[in-house]
């Protein structure tokens, strides 16, 4: 089996953060969502695996690699798409790269509680049944529908029609960004056309099967689902995966510091006379110094922070937070500086970007 990561777009909601980094590559507790899906591939066994990508191309390469660092024998194989053209349109042109195999489609910028493992050996499993199925799909009851790809299914649960993203959706199951398919589909994304959108959705191709008498197979996902494309669920996603994480010292921490729960600190980090509450995760080489960093922060690598308190945060590479008495709920992107001027008279001095959002207190 093969995979197939779609690791094009835009990524309009994450702005301006993604003018200048690929959305998939924005970090959750410390490590890009991207890496956490691949991750999720090699765990279910799959080696042989293929990125679409966009604008962002040179990045997810320079990222990403041959692939040979995310385990023996994985490697990466890049499809360029020439604009954002729909999930079909992903499968249309890696047909080379795909060939008869049996593959997953994920999408770069989903984080899933649960792994691949059980959902791919299902798909397998099925497959050697009398009834070997063409697709598989998870769904996910949400309370937007209407952002959606919606299943619509019959009594016994199987899928009679899909949708996208409908105005009265006809129903609350929705399609999280991870696909089983058998070479059958590659017939049905060249059979489908662009949608009013202009994209060919993988919820026609879908449908494709369906009505031509191939079997569709559903899974309920019972753990959290989260499309980080935007600020508040990519805090969710920071949040749930730093729940997870268990307490590592390889930096160094002062007598006068004090850490509580849950602690990462990397490897040539440094706390001095600071209070770090966890979870928490802190970057390689980064320096906190006479400040408090609470719940559900985390902290990137080559970071420093003085004299700031800093809670339920993501702080990316390579920023400075100086003198900020407060800040929490926030994303704070790579190379930046937020600090407290003494310059007289007193008064809020920014320089703002496209697209940024700023809460004055």
């Amino acid at each position: 089996m093969k995979a197939l990561i779609l690791a094009g777009g835009s990524g309009t909601r994450l702005r301006p953060i993604t003018h200048t980094r690929a959305k998939q590559l924005v970090p959750v507790a410390n490590t890009p969502i991207l890496f956490r899906g691949i991750q999720a591939m090699v765990e279910a066994g799959i080696t042989d695996i293929g990125v679409v990508v966009g604008d962002t191309a040179a990045e997810m390469r320079a990222a990403i690699g041959d692939g040979s660092q995310f385990g023996p024998g994985v490697t990466a194989t890049y499809i360029e798409q020439e604009a954002p053209l729909g999930l079909a349109h992903g499968v249309l042109i890696a047909r080379e790269f795909l060939g008869d195999d049996d593959f997953v489609m994920y999408l770069g910028d989903n984080m899933l509680e649960q792994g691949l493992v059980g959902f791919v050996d299902a798909f397998e499993g099925a497959r050697s049944s009398a009834n070997p199925p063409s697709a598989q799909i998870l769904l996910k009851q949400v309370s937007d529908p209407q952002r959606f790809g919606i299943a619509v299914l019959d009594d016994e649960g199987h899928v009679t029609t899909l949708v996208e993203k409908p105005e009265v959706p006809p129903s609350n199951y929705a399609l999280v960004g991870v696909y089983l398919f058998d070479a059958s589909i590659h017939e049905a994304v060249a059979s489908i056309e662009p949608s009013d959108r202009g994209e060919l959705e993988i919820t026609d191709a879908i449908q494709w099967l369906i009505d031509h008498d191939l079997r569709v197979r559903t899974e309920i996902l019972t753990g959290w689902w989260i499309d980080t494309g935007k600020l508040t669920p990519l805090l969710e996603a920071n949040r749930l995966i730093l729940e997870t994480i268990e307490s590592r010292i390889d930096g160094s921490v002062d007598a006068a510091s004090f850490l509580d729960g849950r602690v990462i600190v990397e490897t040539g980090a440094e706390i001095v006379n600071s209070t770090i509450r966890g979870p928490v995760a802190i970057g390689a080489r980064t320096r906190i110094v006479d400040s408090f960093i609470g719940p559900f922060s985390a902290i990137g690598a080559d970071c420093e922070v003085v004299h700031s308190e800093i809670e339920h945060s993501v702080v990316m590479d390579s920023s400075k937070v100086i003198e900020i008495p407060r800040l929490e709920d926030s994303l704070i992107g790579s190379d930046a500086v937020v600090s407290r001027s003494k310059r007289k008279p007193r008064a809020l001095r920014l320089m703002v970007g496209d697209h940024c959002r700023i809460d004055i207190e």
